[in-house]
């Protein structure tokens, strides 16, 4: 949702389909990294969280770069072309990795004087390690690849990623770097994510009133509950608690009225 403030964005020139291509290029060597799409609401996001944020075609929805391998890129800045048809984002990356390969840039084959493609550089990180074992990395397009998880297990695999994160390189992973911040921007980031859902929440209720776009007004709150959810566990761990505490919480509560569940708690103070 973009707001009076993003009146820049009348600037660039989006296509029919309302998208604009976004080169990613190393802020401090000027390599370029890779390239996506952005749509207005993507681009918005971008300036307002300081990391890319990118528009997949085939899933017809927001990414964020790092979601899936934790490679987030941090931008420093934003140009676009003299005919605003092209976007370019001067960024940071994490991990040193920008292409779902496992190399530093999507753009490591070079045509040689034989008109033959050769590799230009080696693959930093197996993608296996990256993504999991999956063969949803082989993607093409701009989706990123998703390891896949049992939606049972989701949030116990969950947890044992945020330990693991907790000694790794604040420059590897977003939560790594979360957690070099602080608990102060973790509990930020809850904040934000619960507004976040509140707005979603109500636009799902007045798209539901008028009958139109019910269905991405429902997936945008989904995803921001689940982002909520996400940052809410990285404080958690940050306290030495995981997601099973309030998973057992929940089930001891199970069965017993809310009014006697408050009731015990002034009981109990």
């Amino acid at each position: 949702m973009t707001t009076a403030d993003d009146r820049w964005l009348d600037a660039i020139k989006f296509n029919t389909d309302g998208l604009v291509p976004a080169i990613a290029q190393d802020h401090a060597t000027g390599k370029i990294l890779m390239m996506a799409w952005q749509n207005r609401e993507s681009l918005s996001l971008t300036k307002q969280t300081g990391t890319a944020v990118y528009f997949s075609r085939s899933r017809g929805k927001l990414w964020h770069k790092g979601e899936t391998s934790g490679h987030t890129q941090l931008v420093h800045d934003i140009y676009t072309d003299c005919d605003g048809d092209t976007v370019i984002l001067s960024v940071t990356q994490l991990g040193g990795i920008a292409c779902h390969t496992g190399r530093e840039s999507c753009f490591f084959q070079k045509l040689d004087e034989h008109g033959q493609w050769q590799i230009t550089s080696e693959v930093i990180k197996d993608p296996d390690d990256i993504y999991g074992h999956s063969d949803q990395h082989s993607h093409t397009d701009d989706t990123p690849a998703v390891a896949t998880v049992d939606a049972k297990t989701v949030l116990s695999a969950l947890d044992g990623i945020l330990a693991e994160r907790k000694t790794a390189d604040k420059d590897s992973s977003y939560v790594a770097s979360l957690y070099h911040k602080g608990l102060n921007k973790i509990l930020e980031k809850v904040g934000e994510e619960a507004v976040e859902s509140i707005i979603a929440a109500k636009e799902l209720q007045l798209a539901q009133t008028s009958g139109s776009d019910i269905d991405a007004k429902a997936h945008d709150l989904v995803y921001e509950v689940a982002d909520t959810w996400f940052h809410q566990m990285v404080a958690l761990s940050a306290l030495g608690l995981d997601s099973q505490a309030v998973i057992s919480e929940l089930a001891r509560r199970f069965g017993v009225s809310g009014i006697d569940e408050k009731n015990s708690r002034k009981t109990a103070n």
